[in-house]
């Protein structure tokens, strides 16, 4: 089993160093527009043919360097294809953010505490942030595709990184925990030993509101001002919100431990499906990051040796975890109670639907399940 983490390495260039990836990255960001110009014009998408077309072009014209002019290629070619299995309209797609693909082993390294990275200028090397990558240079791990980004006048470097390792066989599963995700609460986790663990979520949405009704006011002021607050809140609450589920998922995986059975919920399609509600209740649901701290219990519980599965979500919490009646009359959703009709059982709402997230579990390893 392969697992693959994004590190977002901090870099720290000299003056000179600074002025030449600036130049390389304004000029890729050049290179990338022509070749979507082309792109969009021809509908071509194999790289042979658009080499034919704009591989001098961008030699001569831009300056840029053999590898980067296919890097460039590369990088215009998977944003077409990705906005396409996206379902967007073909609409040209506009570099604008000042970024820089490299290929690792050609267009950079990592050696001594050193970022070797090739410009328009040449090679040179540039210190990092060693500290948070140590446990990466192991002879383990195998480096991807980078991006350099540049962001407040400050440089980062972020690399994925691969690692194959044995994934755990499902009898040799000691627990399982049912977790369901939501808003009130993050993540509601029950375990095989009858224990539930709550993440509160009413701060976090406090939190949301507030930037709701900040940015509702910058909307209104239409100034080139507000526009450029409303992207610096926009990227503040991204960042802070991805760091809030670093910390649920760290503090879920922590907690159970190698060899364990998640099941989460599959809330594929939770966007269309919550689309539908009056327009005032959507803006919450909508935006709320479920894949992203998804994706986090994925690969933090493979690395810790234990293993993941989405199942279903449909019922979850409406169906009595006692006696199995199934009634939507069974949850309030306003209070988050739940109350059974048929045999009286009640708890909380999320609760009730780890419960049966870990009951659909145990079906999944079988009938044979060891786990009590």
């Amino acid at each position: 089993m392969i697992v693959t983490v994004t590190a977002k390495i901090k870099m720290k260039p000299t003056q000179a160093q600074a002025e030449a990836l600036l130049e390389t990255i304004s000029a890729y960001r050049k290179g990338c527009n022509l070749i979507s110009s082309v792109v969009f014009t021809t509908r071509q998408l194999k790289q042979p043919s658009l080499h034919l077309i704009t591989y001098n072009k961008l030699r001569s014209t831009i300056g840029l360097r053999s590898q980067m002019a296919q890097s460039v290629m590369k990088t215009v070619i998977a944003r077409y294809k990705t906005n396409r299995s996206n379902g967007h309209d073909w609409t040209q797609v506009q570099f604008k953010q000042p970024e820089y693909d490299l290929v690792w082993n050609r267009d950079y390294s990592l050696t001594s505490g050193l970022f070797s990275v090739n410009t328009l200028q040449g090679r040179i090397k540039v210190p990092f942030e060693r500290k948070a990558m140590e446990a990466y240079f192991d002879g383990s791990w195998m480096f991807g595709t980078a991006k350099v980004v540049r962001k407040h006048h400050k440089w980062f470097l972020h690399i994925p990184m691969s690692k194959e390792i044995a994934e755990p066989q499902l009898e040799e599963m000691t627990q399982i925990v049912g977790i369901d995700m939501g808003i009130n609460f993050l993540a509601t986790a029950y375990d095989t030993q009858g224990k539930t663990a709550f993440f509160p979520g009413r701060a976090i949405k406090r939190k949301r509101a507030r930037y709701k009704q900040i940015r509702q006011q910058l909307q209104k002021k239409q100034t080139p001002s507000a526009r450029r607050k409303l992207k610096q809140m926009g990227q503040r609450e991204n960042r802070w919100m991805t760091d809030v589920d670093h910390q649920v998922s760290k503090a879920l995986v922590s907690r159970y431990g190698a060899n364990t059975l998640f099941v989460l919920e599959d809330l594929t399609g939770v966007r269309n499906a919550t689309e539908r509600v009056r327009l005032k209740d959507r803006y919450v649901p909508v935006s709320w990051a479920f894949h992203q701290l998804r994706k986090m219990v994925e690969y933090k519980a493979q690395l810790a040796g234990a293993r993941v599965i989405a199942v279903d979500p449909r019922y979850t919490s409406q169906a009595c975890p006692r006696c199995e009646h199934t009634r939507k009359a069974n949850r309030d959703k306003k209070k988050h109670r739940f109350c059974c009709k048929k045999c009286g059982y009640r708890s909380n709402d999320d609760r009730v639907a780890a419960m049966n997230l870990l009951a659909k579990g145990k079906a999944y390893l079988g009938e044979g399940a060891s786990i009590a």
